[in-house]
């Protein structure tokens, strides 16, 4: 806490330290002392005198009584701040004279800070709030710190207000200088009238030149004989128009706009500012305009806006280039965009009814995770290649467009829109610079007919179910029904209820044993994320899991469990029980740029040894790109962590690169497993992965082993692993260990 000796430091908001200058290049702040007595005003003096704010030191006003104060209000003018005793010549002296101020003398920007002696004549908050009173406080309360902060806090108050002020000014100008831009005709007129609207908004005299270049780009290098006047102002009127930059007889001048052609942006200087504008004819100009004063945070800001307003007026004499076309055309892809796409909707749909339409969304599944791990020049390969194939696939009546990151949209027929028809147009992988990529896809619908809305609202309908589609999976599609939407919503709200039971520790973890087989002999246990509720309702993992993928909360979330799986581990170590640690990756975990980093992290936190960990992660990761799957996987393998393929065979099941990834473990799935009791092909599916797995010198693990049956039929086939009910179901950290002394007695 700080105490009146404390000392108090600023930061000048206009762009450094107040520290850095003594304010002597800036007129001061002004504050008026009303009091009686002639004390309050010394050391208020005193407290007050040193303070800089925002780079500008302060002056001090002295009135002794209300009547005295109104006269020098009536005449001083900038007073930022009054510090005002409420009782002087008379009991509500103060009160009624910041009526003066507020409602006669209209001074609204001036700030106040009511001080008394008596504290039993405070004002009541009707007044407080219908004068605008900044502060009220007895001159006991007001040591020299507080006062210091006090003042301070008003005075940056009252800058913000004026500033405020000023743009409203500048604002209502801005819009009135539209009159004389859309009033010239041609480019000359038009040049002239922007460098006098821009001197005239700054306050300045109007000196200045307007340029145009037509090489000037992003990477161009222009020169002072590639650029012409186009019109000149002011002391640069004596030049005339269409006459190389180079003659303009100022170097200095010269540099300024054509490094400005060079940035393509507006730029300030010590004496000078210029614009920027692009012209539909081929062609950029640059205004350049010299001002008087040093351009504070204001001018800046109406300075964009002025930009602003000058592109959109100079539309018809070749500023802006090709309007339409920037707003209905995705730059990256050279499709057309949301807006276009709901121009087309609405106009078809007006023009031919709305029988047999189809609105289709098709969403690159986990883009922004290949993005992280391949980059954002080979994801924008992939949106280009995904756009070409979709155009050029499709017929030309169906319209193509891309209406988001990586969401593409299509309107047509529904012989054409469909599901079966759009999954064989992205079946094959997309070839990208020389390779290919696999990629799978998302995909929502709306039927026309039933649902009748705006563009807008049949592309939201899409997007519905969209998220229905990706809540199954990837490479999903769904069609939207009034039920969809309704399941939508009820997702958000799990996704609520899933953040809150994350901070308020509803969440927990159970470990299901994994032993060896035949014996039964514990060999580790996988760690398995539970959700309870408040009320005590158990939430199904495949519910919350899903929605905490898609919402990126999974990433937070698996790194709590593997700490606290890990602790865990430390527990059965420390009783005796040196065992195995299985921990679930999610795909998002796994492309997430800091896994690897979290994963060290969390070992060098726990103190566990790498060896004792198993990370199970499902082979879909692969369709990410399996150089990247490969280096990650490696880099932990490095480590000493193990990697399990879970549910394999039920996924992507690549086998040409399966041998090397060098992954520990394979999980037989206990959709296969279940099969060993019937004549169903999961049976020779079980048998098959245990002859893949060993020659490959991987350990296998079946999952969902549940009867004595499975048991003997898996040992017969040569499986080591197991987990599952027969041996023990997922259990808390006590009950796992009161298990392992029954298990393994010491």
């Amino acid at each position: 806490m700080a105490t009146e000796d404390d000392s108090l430091d600023y930061v000048d908001e206009h762009g450094g330290d107040s520290a850095a200058g003594d304010g002597s290049a800036l007129p001061p702040w002004r504050i008026l002392i009303v009091d009686d007595d002639e004390d309050v005003h010394q050391s208020t003096v005193f407290a007050l005198r040193e303070t800089l704010v925002l780079g500008r030191h302060v002056e001090f006003l002295h009135a002794y009584s209300g009547t005295e104060a109104r006269e020098i209000l009536r005449q001083a003018e900038n007073i930022a701040l009054i510090l005002l005793d409420v009782v002087m010549e008379t009991d509500d002296a103060g009160l009624t004279l910041i009526g003066y101020v507020r409602d006669e003398l209209g001074l609204a920007s001036v700030r106040i800070i009511l001080r008394t002696g008596q504290p039993g004549y405070a004002p009541d908050v009707e007044a407080i709030s219908r004068y605008d009173i900044n502060d009220y406080k007895t001159k006991a309360e007001l040591s020299r710190s507080r006062l210091y902060t006090a003042a301070t806090a008003a005075i940056r108050s009252y800058d913000q207000i004026n500033n405020l002020e000023a743009s409203r000014r500048g604002l209502e100008f801005i819009v009135d200088s539209t009159n004389h831009f859309i009033a010239n005709e041609g480019m000359s007129a038009f040049a002239i009238s922007v460098i006098d609207e821009a001197a005239a908004l700054l306050g300045t005299e109007a000196n200045g030149l307007l340029v145009g270049c037509c090489t000037a780009g992003p990477v161009a290098e222009p020169s002072g004989r590639d650029c012409v006047i186009v019109a000149a102002v002011g002391r640069f009127s004596h030049i005339s128009e269409c006459r190389p930059l180079a003659e303009v007889g100022d170097e200095r001048v010269q540099n300024i706009i054509l490094e400005s052609f060079k940035e393509r942006q507006v730029r300030f200087g010590q004496g000078w500012v210029t614009l920027f504008f692009s012209s539909e004819r081929g062609g950029d100009y640059v205004a350049y305009v010299e001002v008087s004063d040093a351009l504070n945070e204001v001018d800046h800001q109406l300075l964009g806006v002025f930009c602003a307003n000058v592109a959109i007026c100079a539309d018809n004499i070749g500023l802006v280039s090709k309007l339409r076309e920037t707003a209905y055309e995705d730059s990256l892809t050279q499709l057309p965009n949301r807006a276009a796409l709901i121009e087309d909707m609405e106009h078809r749909l007006e023009q031919q009814g709305t029988q047999g339409w189809v609105v289709g969304l098709v969403d690159i599944d986990q883009f922004s995770e290949m993005i992280d791990v391949l980059g954002y020049r080979y994801g924008d390969r992939i949106l280009i290649e995904m756009g070409k194939r979709l155009r050029g696939a499709l017929p030309p009546d169906v319209f193509v467009a891309r209406v988001g990151n990586d969401v593409f949209g299509v309107f047509g027929v529904e012989d054409v829109v469909n599901p079966a028809l759009l999954r064989e147009v992205l079946s094959d992988p997309l070839v990208i610079d020389d390779g290919i990529q696999i990629v799978s896809t998302s995909l929502g619908f709306v039927r026309v007919a039933e649902q009748m809305h705006s563009g807008a609202d049949l592309l939201r309908y899409a997007a519905i179910a969209l998220k229905r589609a990706k809540v199954e999976g990837v490479g999903r599609d769904a069609y939207y029904t009034p039920e969809v939407a309704i399941e939508t919503r009820q997702r958000v709200q799990l996704l609520e209820d899933l953040r809150h039971a994350f901070t308020k520790n509803h969440l927990f973890v159970v470990y299901q044993p994994q032993v060896e087989l035949p014996s039964g002999r514990p060999l580790g246990m996988e760690a398995l994320l539970r959700w309870r509720t408040e009320d005590g309702t158990f939430i199904p993992p495949d519910k919350f899991i899903p929605v905490a993928e898609q919402s990126g909360l999974i990433v937070s979330l698996g790194a709590w469990v593997l700490r606290t799986a890990l602790l865990a581990l430390n527990d059965l170590i420390a009783a005796g029980y040196t065992l195995r640690m299985a921990v679930n990756v999610s795909v998002v975990q796994f492309q997430h740029p800091g896994f690897l980093d979290m994963i060290d992290g969390i070992l060098a936190e726990t103190r566990t040894p790498p060896e004792l960990l198993e990370l199970e992660i499902t082979e879909s990761v692969a369709m990410f790109g399996q150089s990247d799957f490969e280096v990650r996987l490696r880099a932990l393998r490095h480590r000493g962590i193990g990697v399990a393929i879970d549910d394999f065979g039920t996924g992507f099941s690549s086998l040409s690169y399966l041998d090397r990834l060098g992954a520990s473990c394979l999980k037989i799935d206990r959709s296969f497993v279940l099969a060993l009791d019937s004549d169903r092909p999961g049976a020779r599916i079980a048998e098959m992965v245990i002859g893949l797995g060993g020659r490959l010198g991987m350990r296998v693990l079946a999952e969902g082993v549940e009867t004595p049956e499975q048991v003997a039929t898996l040992s017969q086939m040569g499986c080591g692993e197991a987990q599952g009910w027969f041996y023990g179901k997922a259990l808390p950290q006590d009950d796992l260990m009161q298990w392992l002394e029954k298990q393994l007695p010491r």
